[in-house]
């Protein structure tokens, strides 16, 4: 899975989709990738999707003022929200909640992997806070 903790940007895709972000100036590739996870449905959630949509989601949370823990890996992330003090809009920051809840429900990838995990619950509960955070 490309992970080494629980943490939202604890994994490969979340720290690439970061970078990724740096070429942006709107809200439109937070926008798609959550469209990406919520857009499954009921079929099959990737785990890469899944990680990325995460990351979107802590963005949303920081935009609204409320950040999660910052280290090297929030780095690139924590800049470009300095540099983009975007406004969230309601349908935004519902989109985000509704992809957590999707990425927690099965069929998801990611979901699997963690429960497989000695750290289940700690992830688990890294969803449950970034989602309190985000405010819709």
């Amino acid at each position: 899975m490309g992970a080494w903790d629980h943490t939202t940007f604890g994994n490969d895709d979340a720290c690439d989709w970061g970078g990724d972000l740096r070429s942006h100036e709107d809200l439109s590739f937070i926008e798609e990738t959550l469209d990406t996870v919520v857009a499954t449905g009921d079929e099959y959630l990737e785990a890469p999707e899944s990680s990325q949509a995460i990351a979107a989601a802590e963005v949303v949370g920081r935009l609204q003022g409320h950040f999660g823990i910052r280290n090297a890996y929030t780095e690139s992330v924590d800049e470009w929200i300095t540099a983009h003090p975007l406004t969230v809009p309601t349908a935004l920051a519902q989109k985000a909640r509704a992809a957590l809840d999707r990425i927690l429900t099965r069929p998801s990838e990611l979901l699997e992997l963690w429960e497989e995990s000695d750290d289940f619950e700690s992830w688990k509960g890294t969803i449950t806070e970034l989602k309190s955070r985000i405010q819709a």
